[in-house]
């Protein structure tokens, strides 16, 4: 039993291994070393000017404490067969799974606490001192050990094992993790999942319902429908006009709002095969290359929407108007170059 979970886990640690490198490429890590630098002026910048006014930064503590009492799950690594091959040795599963939690608990501390001791020089700036600090920390530890009890409380059913409970979370905990890797490669083994919003119908309006535009129909309502790429939309294009609006620095801010722009647009071509399994498609009496024009108009229509709103935004709030045209530029070779050349990446596959 130890031998098969340590065998998935380290199978799944290589695949994230894997992806992690396309994530830590040398642009990205360039980003993320110019992004600390700017944070860590910031911090520096707060301390030697340490406002009067307590409230704010008690605010700002508050809301990531309670982000980090709720970062983090119990890695156990089963899957849907094990409900049925496993069952015989549901003790040993137990077993397995409370000793997953007890790790899983050291870990997320660990983690929580690390990230925690960044303010302790915010608690000295406040007159609070290092043993209130203390005893903030050690008060996150109990209850970010009550809300791991609880999580591990709920994989069991009376005296036996939760097995349908318990392989959702693992797949869940699983999904979440390769969403991340998606933002930036191609990645195996995501599971999507597909809701109406009868309150999004209206835009399927603007494309003409004809069988010319057969594909650009289908690519909409599959995108607005999509349980996956339509929120994270939603979440880029809000953490895009909350950086405008709450980044002072310009050049910095506009940086960081292109890079969301092209996460967007990368994880968007992923609708290209969101009809894959749907083999009928293939005698659809369309012209040739009709699919890829219909992927096209529909990612270009929502890259425009969304720079459209960036820029409204930019006019409000960058003192250089120069950066709005920065940022329409930036768009538009995104939408009139990159995207062409990544869809007939797609095509030749």
């Amino acid at each position: 039993m130890k031998g098969l979970f340590l065998k998935r886990k380290q199978e799944f640690r290589k695949e994230c291994l894997g992806y992690l490198r396309y994530v830590l490429n040398d642009h990205f890590v360039l980003f993320l070393l110019v992004l600390l630098g700017f944070l860590a002026y910031q911090y520096s910048q707060l301390l030697q000017h340490f406002p009067e006014n307590h409230l704010p930064i008690l605010f700002l503590i508050g809301i990531v404490s309670v982000l980090l009492l709720l970062w983090g799950g119990i890695a156990t690594y089963l899957e849907a067969p094990d409900k049925l091959f496993l069952l015989v040795a549901e003790e040993k599963v137990k077993a397995h799974i409370k000793k997953q939690s007890l790790i899983s608990f050291i870990f997320w501390i660990s983690v929580q606490t690390v990230f925690l001791l960044l303010f302790a020089p915010l608690f000295l700036a406040m007159g609070l001192g290092l043993p209130i600090f203390g005893v903030y920390l050690l008060i996150l530890g109990i209850i970010k050990y009550v809300i791991f009890r609880q999580k591990s409380s709920n994989f069991f059913l009376g005296n036996g094992l939760d097995w349908d409970y318990v392989i959702a979370q693992e797949s869940k905990r699983k999904q979440f993790l390769l969403r991340f890797f998606a933002l930036f490669t191609q990645v195996k083994g995501i599971s999507n999942s597909v809701k109406r919003r009868a309150y999004l119908d209206f835009i399927l309006k603007v494309v003409q319902k004809a069988p010319g535009k057969i594909w650009q129909n289908l690519y909409l309502r599959s995108y607005l429908r999509n349980g996956d790429l339509f929120s994270l939309s939603l979440r880029l294009v809000i953490l895009s006009l909350s950086t405008l609006m709450f980044v002072e620095q310009s050049w910095i801010a506009l940086a960081i709002v292109i890079l969301f722009n092209y996460l967007l647009l990368f994880q968007l071509l992923a609708l290209y095969h969101a009809f894959d399994y749907q083999y009928l498609t293939q005698l659809f009496p369309v012209e040739k290359g009709q699919k890829e024009r219909g992927l096209r108009e529909i990612l270009r229509g929502i890259g425009i929407f969304v720079l459209i709103l960036e820029s409204l935004v930019g006019l409000l709030v960058f003192r250089d108007k120069i950066l709005v045209l920065v940022l329409v530029g930036a768009g538009l070779v995104l939408q009139y170059l990159y995207l062409p050349y990544q869809l007939r990446r797609l095509v030749d596959e």
